[in-house]
């Protein structure tokens, strides 16, 4: 694609641009063939393939790990087992060592899945920019005729920031969940209203304390977000050297190599970042100033 007749500018909007269903202008729902009518389409359009990615990734998650624990044996353990229970005393102990708020059984099993998921969902970051896209153009031109260019297929969920404040205000919905559960509404709204300055410091309470609520699921999103786009802008203009010659390609191919195996810590530490963050968050809601 890098070598076709899209300009480089072209070449990196389309990869970035997302598999779009939503409502034209004229009142007709389907799908947007360019970047202009996938942002004409508003708030109610729906990135399929980040949908696509993000629910079978979290599917192949389930079926992995309910595959173990249907087996699991602690005689001759395989290594997908000994593996899944290295993860779970992984999480086991990072839920001991950041949440203090007494006992609460939703903590564990929602920090193993967000790890996980996350890091799956990154994981494709790792996957050839051209590859699945490629596949892609050739099946919708193959079965529906489609102009290859006109074929927006990105496969990284975690680049889109819609999936990433998805799962940011699903842990702020537990966030609120808990803290009006465990602090009842008058203690939940009383750290609001008079903490850090006590009653004197109502109107600075507020703002402060609110600034902080808030600020919490945006950073959670933005930060995974932010991360792994231009983890993936750098791939895409990696893959543009290809089109240089065989010099740029073979410097290309040892550039990828080189932020491949870097970018693996990458993906790895955003995933235990954002899990980290919300069993903090979670114990933040179990405590009582």
């Amino acid at each position: 694609m890098a070598g076709g007749t899209l300009t480089s500018g072209e070449y990196i909007k389309h990869h970035l641009t997302n598999w779009t269903y939503g409502q034209h202008p004229d009142g007709t729902w389907g799908f947007a063939h360019s970047a202009a009518e996938a942002k004409e389409m508003g708030f109610w359009a729906i990135h399929v393939d980040s949908m696509l990615w993000s629910i079978g990734i979290g599917l192949l998650f389930l079926y992995l790990f309910r595959k173990v624990a249907k087996t699991i044996t602690s005689d001759t353990p395989n290594g997908w087992q000994n593996f899944v229970e290295w993860i779970f005393d992984f999480i086991d102990d990072n839920v001991r060592g950041s949440f203090s708020g007494g006992k609460n059984d939703v903590v564990a099993p929602l920090a193993l899945t967000i790890f996980i998921w996350v890091f799956l969902m990154n994981l494709m970051d790792l996957v050839p920019v051209d590859l699945l896209p490629r596949l892609a153009q050739e099946a919708g031109a193959f079965f529906f005729g489609a102009d290859p260019h006109h074929v927006y297929f990105k496969v990284v969920p975690t680049t889109d920031p819609n999936v990433t404040f998805g799962m940011a205000l699903a842990v702020f919905v537990l966030m609120l969940y808990y803290s009006f559960k465990i602090k009842g509404v008058g203690g939940f709204l009383g750290e609001l209203a008079f903490q850090p300055f006590g009653k004197a410091g109502l109107p600075a309470n507020l703002i402060l304390e609110g600034i902080s609520l808030i600020s919490k699921p945006v950073s959670l999103a933005l930060r995974l977000f932010g991360n792994l786009y231009a983890g993936e802008m750098i791939f895409i203009l990696i893959a543009l050297l290809y089109s240089g010659g065989v010099a740029w390609g073979v410097l290309g191919g040892f550039l990828q190599l080189g932020w491949a195996i870097f970018h693996i810590l990458i993906i790895t530490l955003q995933a235990f970042i954002f899990m980290v963050l919300t069993i903090v968050y979670l114990d933040m809601a179990h405590q009582e100033h």
